[in-house]
């Protein structure tokens, strides 16, 4: 099987998250990285004997999925803060499509801020299925709990507190949902809408 390998991502000084805590953030996605390809190479070792071994494959294989979506989860997340702060192009298809099926761009803004805001650890992620051809707000509990089949992300934000505690205490982290959207690099949202569709 092939090592999953660390991207590196060209994030420069933001407005409202330090330095500190991206460099902070990174370590911890280095570590997905790092376990998704010592999960996988456990699981092969263990193969040699798998009826032996058939429960600790099994939870092993369990373990991978949390792994996983926290290498990819990351890889969005930090792809959206790359390249500076960047508005909606002024044809924008991301925003057209959304103010489509929302009452305005602002509303669903503020409703998609709202849903970052849940109690509790996880995504709040954008998605956009394709069969119905509609956007869809998900709320995903750690990195691997609710995540949609067939759902292609959008935007996503990470909502644990070590996205943001360096910089905010957890009773503020609406601070951080409002920094992180002043930081965002919307022109790499609008890409991601545009794959999708």
């Amino acid at each position: 099987m092939k090592k999953f390998e660390e991207t590196k991502f060209n994030i420069g000084v933001l407005k409202g998250i330090s330095a500190k805590n991206i460099e902070e953030h990174l370590k911890l996605y280095a570590g997905y990285v790092k376990n998704a390809n010592l999960v996988t190479e456990k699981i092969g070792e263990l193969m040699a004997d798998p009826e032996k071994n058939a429960y600790v494959i099994g939870e092993l294989g369990r373990r991978f999925s949390f792994e996983f979506n926290g290498i990819r989860n990351h890889e969005y997340y930090f792809s959206s803060l790359e390249g500076g702060e960047k508005k909606l192009p002024a044809n924008s298809k991301l925003k057209a499509a959304i103010e489509a099926q929302a009452p305005s761009f602002d509303a669903w803004l503020t409703g998609f801020k709202l849903l970052a805001m849940t109690r509790g650890v996880g995504w709040a992620v954008l998605g956009y299925d394709k069969k119905t051809e509609q956007f869809l707000h998900i709320w995903i509990d750690e990195q691997h709990l609710g995540q949609l089949n067939g759902v292609e992300w959008i935007l996503g934000i990470d909502m644990w507190e070590h996205a943001f505690v360096y910089d905010f205490p957890t009773s503020e982290k609406k601070k951080y949902v409002e920094a992180f959207f002043e930081n965002l690099n919307w022109e790499v949202i609008e890409n991601n809408f545009v794959k999708a569709k």
